[in-house]
């Protein structure tokens, strides 16, 4: 039943105490704590940042301590041996930049010291890194009588920091390395243990042959290990809801799946924290820390924006991120930009993923992020003015808009930048500048005849639009396809006039050389 009480909103409280003991809201994660501790004992799981990684390690860390009272009332504790109390070594870095092996190690030492003091372990003999990590563990598990809990927060962050200065990164990789190494030579002694991080670097590049870590990212039962459902929503947050509009939390902030289809979509705790703070919609998340070199890596390999939405891929590139090689696939969806949509297994064994944008958030903000790169300088402007003339139905205006907009994208900028050389260039352009809007924008919009390349629903209204470029136009021109192909049937039961819109382009002349418009009743 949803709760009536109002409590505060743990906005950046990643202290599992604060919030228990601070009357603030929790939405109990403890059923999927459950099974995670109780299958295996080494685990890695993937998140975006902000999603809540560090307020789940801090759970476990108080679960495995037999801190009773925090729990009470939660799902996990008559299901808990309250009794069995065990050492809980827990290693961040999440704080701060580091930019050297130097300041790495410093980092690391300073934390292991912290790690003793907790602890009560007052021997210590100065060693390297690895000697100082192994000797803790061991010493952690004689003094206590339990075998030792690790619980390794951020665990990539030093290297996705430097991510820029592949050099740094290397050498910083392989510091973390070091690190790492210890976990599998130290297994008599340890009882359970999860790294958490944004991205996921080889076994081979990182753990050193820990080959028996269980990523548990895209498994089915651990889902929702983090982030808030639907129900969750409706619920623990029901006192929140008042005055906003439900089904636009839901297309803003929901949908990111870590799994097939089947797989319930989770919101991005940040984005809905911060909404119930301040009660007004806003790319929260997006604006928190997005890393320059996404959008400097989707520039330089001249990424065709419309297929963000459905990009088709396997899981060797879902899964593929180094300092060396880095999938666009993976970064994107690692980072939390798309997530899986769909999930085909068309042969046993081997399984395609859709991705696609998680939600209204993501796809307009990234889009507009995008808009510099594709040559729109004064995106803006050149966004309040599309408003305008779709605000108006002024299709004239908008043919106008978008000459403009084209005969606006710099000379220079097509001799240099990769991107122009690509087809579908000025499509992107096109979907790019629509999407940054925060338009219901829908590429390849399937029906029974086949895909219109772009639909956009808006203030009553359908447009539908073909893009050709005239230097390699098949027979027929757009408008002529979408009334062919009768794009517009599957849109006339919801009563609303659609706009049939055929734009084509020329490669030589740079612009838009026909913009074609019939309108349906």
């Amino acid at each position: 039943m949803p709760d009536a009480h109002r409590r505060k909103l743990p906005i950046g409280i990643q202290t599992f105490s604060d919030i228990r003991e601070g009357d603030y809201y929790y939405v109990d994660k403890t059923p999927h704590i459950e099974r995670l501790v109780n299958q295996n004992k080494y685990y890695f799981l993937s998140r975006p940042r902000r999603f809540g990684k560090s307020l789940l390690l801090d759970t476990l860390r108080c679960l495995f301590e037999g801190r009773q009272a925090l729990f009470a009332g939660l799902y996990i504790h008559d299901r808990w041996d309250w009794q069995q109390r065990y050492p809980v070594i827990r290693i961040s870095f999440a704080d701060g930049v580091m930019q050297s092996s130097e300041g790495l190690d410093e980092r690391i030492r300073e934390q292991l010291r912290v790690q003793r003091e907790q602890l009560g372990i007052t021997q210590h003999h100065k060693t390297d890194i690895p000697g100082e990590f192994s000797a803790l563990i061991r010493a952690a598990h004689q003094q206590c009588g339990q075998r030792v809990v690790v619980l390794i927060d951020e665990y990539d962050k030093p290297i996705l920091d430097n991510i820029l200065a592949p050099e740094r990164a290397r050498e910083l990789r392989e510091g973390l390395k070091n690190l790492y190494s210890v976990i599998k030579d130290a297994d008599p002694h340890l009882h359970f243990v999860l790294l958490t991080g944004v991205s996921k670097f080889s076994k081979v590049s990182l753990f050193s042959g820990l080959n028996n870590l269980n990523d548990i990212t895209l498994d089915a039962p651990f889902s929702m290990l983090c982030g808030y459902t639907d129900g969750d929503i409706d619920t623990v947050f029901a006192p929140e809801l008042l005055g906003l509009d439900r089904e636009a939390i839901r297309q803003w902030y929901n949908g990111y799946r870590w799994g097939g289809s089947e797989v319930a979509s989770v919101y991005n705790p940040f984005d809905v924290l911060l909404l119930f703070q301040k009660r007004e919609f806003a790319p929260y998340w997006f604006e928190s820390a997005t890393p320059t070199f996404l959008v400097d890596i989707l520039k330089q390999r001249g990424v065709f924006t419309p297929s963000l939405d459905h990009w088709e891929t396997e899981y060797e590139l879902l899964s593929q991120f180094d300092v060396d090689q880095i999938s666009t696939e993976g970064l994107l969806f690692q980072t939390g930009y798309l997530t899986i949509q769909q999930v085909e297994e068309p042969l046993l064994g081997y399984r395609q993923y859709t991705l696609g944008f998680p939600n209204r958030e993501v796809e307009t903000s990234l889009n507009h992020a995008l808009l510099p790169s594709l040559g729109v300088e004064n995106a803006p402007r050149e966004r309040r003015t599309l408003f305008r003339h779709l605000s108006q139905h002024d299709l004239a205006g908008l043919e106008v808009h978008l000459k403009a907009l084209y005969a606006g994208l710099p000379h220079d900028w097509y001799r240099n930048n990769p991107i122009a050389r690509y087809e579908g260039h000025y499509a992107s352009v096109f979907y790019s500048h629509f999407a940054a809007l925060g338009l219901d924008v829908t590429v390849e919009d399937a029906s029974h005849h086949g895909k219109v390349d772009m639909s956009v629903d808006f203030d009553g209204h359908i447009y539908l639009f073909e893009f050709k470029v005239v230097e390699q136009l098949p027979e027929g021109k757009a408008l002529e396809q979408i009334k062919h192909k009768g794009y517009a049937d599957k849109h006339r039961a919801s009563g609303k006039p659609i706009h049939l819109i055929g734009v084509e382009f020329s490669s030589i002349q740079r612009q838009i050389v026909a913009f074609e418009v019939e309108t349906l009743a």
